[in-house]
């Protein structure tokens, strides 16, 4: 297993007292690189004090830098990364508001890191030191092939299609076009992933037409996002979809089926003449791995946005949306909330609830395709790589000789690790993957 050095973060302060070292929701808002004889230093130029923590892998050579509650507002993009030993700087969001930034390193670097408070006209600094063996960079085998995880968000309805109206016309359009947009940076900082926006602006897609674009860029997972009414303005709560061959699950999916799919209709589009195709591409779903990845998927992004809002139904339900009809892509529908519920329609007008719902979203999205990455991507060659413990949930349909399998692991290796007496397991129960 490669080494993990983990450096807590030390506060310094001038000889006056200050007191403790408090995380206050600061940002990222300059990033500079120096090289010395015996080190390269980075500073991160901060709105506030933060916490920290780096960890330092093997093979391939990474730092993780891990800033909780802090936003970036700066490019990571520096133009001077020679002779530093650094090929790359990457960021993402984990856990809701929590920057990672990853240094992808040219050789294995011992990370020292302090922080300095604001002094003057200098502003609160995180200034971290990498220090190499030998000063000499080692070549990095980095694979030059692998692909993207390509995910097509589709943000609900658009131009003349309003989508439900809330109260004070919150109109579902924007608010999912919003969460949408959240997503998307999300995935393009997280590296290895490339998003596909459906409609990156208030303009119609007819129904059939957003599962082509899906299809013509090859996404591996087609998302569509949605923030839907009900009858009764007491109705609320959060929920993912999976197509259903044979209808709703429940009386308030049938519902919503049902008012989604006439969306077409609004847009102009006729869908009486898809009778026989989609019933071909029905059985073709429920005879393959795309409805089984689906709501696995969907359980990883309903797991995650449990910890942000209560759900309306606590397991991916299955109804018959005509956007989720795709023979050859896992799809999943999100309702974010019901728009039509007072208190939800208010959070969702708020730019900050759509950056925690797209964060909640993303979180599932990532850990589902860490667990189950496609051959051939980023992703998958970092999991192989990686020596950082990995982790799955349990989804319905999943046996642990199946998951042993996935991971290339004995099963007794997985019972050992997560102190198991048999092969039982639960759905939603997390399963620690252990590396050998």
């Amino acid at each position: 297993m490669g080494r993990i050095y983990r450096v807590l973060s030390s506060c310094l302060f001038a000889l006056s007292a200050v007191g403790a070292c408090v995380a206050h929701g600061a940002a990222v808002e300059g990033l500079r690189l120096s090289r010395a004889p015996e080190y390269t230093r980075l500073v991160l130029d901060l709105t506030g004090p933060v916490k920290h923590k780096i960890i330092a892998l093997q093979n391939p050579s990474r730092l993780v830098i891990d800033i909780p509650d802090t936003r970036l507002l700066t490019s990571l993009q520096l133009a001077a990364l020679a002779d530093t030993g650094i090929s790359n700087i990457r960021s993402g969001v984990r856990d809701g508001n929590d920057l990672r930034i990853v240094l992808d390193m040219q050789h294995d670097a011992k990370p020292r890191s302090f922080l300095l408070s604001k002094s003057g006209a200098k502003k609160d600094r995180l200034v971290i030191d990498l220090y190499g063996p030998g000063g000499s960079p080692v070549k990095r085998t980095v694979p030059q092939q692998k692909r993207d995880i390509v995910i097509a968000i589709d943000a609900g309805h658009g131009g003349q299609d309003p989508g439900a109206l809330g109260p004070k016309r919150v109109r579902e359009k924007d608010v999912v076009l919003g969460v949408a947009r959240e997503l998307e940076a999300r995935l393009t900082a997280a590296g290895g992933y490339r998003p596909v926006m459906v409609r990156s602006g208030d303009r119609y897609i007819g129904l059939d037409k957003r599962r082509k674009i899906a299809r013509n860029q090859r996404a591996d997972l087609f998302v569509s996002i949605h923030a839907d009414a009900f009858s009764s303005a007491k109705v609320s709560g959060s929920s993912v979809f999976a197509l259903s061959q044979r209808g709703a699950t429940s009386t308030t999916a049938r519902f919503l089926a049902a008012g989604q799919n006439q969306a077409d209709q609004i847009g102009g589009v006729a869908l009486k003449d898809k009778d026989d195709v989609l019933a071909g591409v029905l059985f073709d779903l429920s005879m393959t791995a795309n409805l089984d990845a689906s709501l696995s998927a969907g359980n990883y992004v309903l797991q995650s946005m449990s910890k942000i809002s209560r759900l309306h139904k606590r397991r991916v339900e299955q109804a018959n949306f005509v956007v989720l009809r795709s023979p050859d892509i896992p799809s999943i529908l999100v309702e974010t909330g019901f728009i039509s519920n007072p208190q939800e329609a208010r959070k969702l007008s708020s730019k900050d609830y759509q950056r925690k719902m797209a964060a909640a979203i993303y979180t599932g999205l990532t850990r589902y395709f860490e667990s189950n990455p496609p051959e051939g991507t980023m992703v998958a060659w970092r999991m192989r790589n990686s020596r950082v413990a990995r982790h799955y949930v349990v989804a319905r349909g999943d046996t642990l000789s199946e998951i042993a399998q996935r991971y290339k692991v004995p099963v007794s290796s997985i019972r050992r690790s997560n102190g198991l007496k048999g092969n039982n397991i639960r759905i939603g129960q997390k399963l620690q993957i252990p590396t050998s």
